[in-house]
């Protein structure tokens, strides 16, 4: 009885690991397929906050051209350097408009996020590629969004069919409920080892 018992939870025990395996892989997968949009506001004052929102709707708004789906994590330096311009000339007039004189950048980056829920689908923890526009200090609270597969408002004005843009495995991981479902903490730690491991 013993042993049919060891057995068992062997085998629950191998069972788990490759499922968290292929879980961590396939998010890595998403990782490299998913473009986010990460606004920063100048700080958490409510007119900050508020000019943030602005800010983010002047941005899609000037973008909607290549934010509708022609940019992805592929080409996203390339796209974002051809109309950075045209991009921050639109964040930096709401800016003036509304009685400020912040700087306004638009750029490319790799950055850590945690796991985090967008609409009905939920993103694990890692580093994303993101269109980051930082607003002034940039030391207030983020606004963030889904560039690709395309889900930004104004740019996806039709709910977007995300299993158009992701394989079946990673449709099956982001549309998952997190709170259920452990292995997206798993996973979050497992990334938060390696981000403080790569900062040192």
């Amino acid at each position: 009885m013993k042993k049919f018992i060891f057995a068992v939870v062997a085998g629950l025990f191998v069972t788990s690991i490759i499922s968290v395996s292929g879980f961590i892989k396939t998010s890595q997968n998403i990782r490299n397929d998913v473009l986010r949009l990460h606004v920063l506001a100048n700080s958490d004052t409510v007119e900050d906050q508020d000019l943030k929102l602005k800010v983010r709707d002047a941005v899609l708004e000037e973008g909607k051209d290549i934010f509708g789906g022609e940019i992805n994590v592929e080409n996203a330096e390339e796209k974002i350097a051809t109309e950075k311009s045209r991009l921050v000339d639109a964040a930096e007039n709401v800016v003036k408009q509304n009685g400020f004189d912040y700087d306004v950048d638009v750029f490319v980056t790799d950055e850590y996020f945690g796991t985090r829920s967008y609409g009905d689908i939920t993103l694990p923890a890692g580093n994303y590629t993101a269109v980051k526009v930082t607003i002034g200090e940039s030391a207030g609270h983020n606004w963030w969004c889904v560039m690709f597969p395309p889900m930004c408002l104004p740019a996806a004005e039709d709910k977007t069919d995300i299993d158009m843009y992701l394989s079946e495995d990673e449709v099956k991981v982001v549309k998952c409920n997190p709170e259920y479902d452990v292995r997206f903490k798993i996973v979050e730690w497992y990334e938060q080892i390696k981000h403080l491991w790569t900062k040192e």
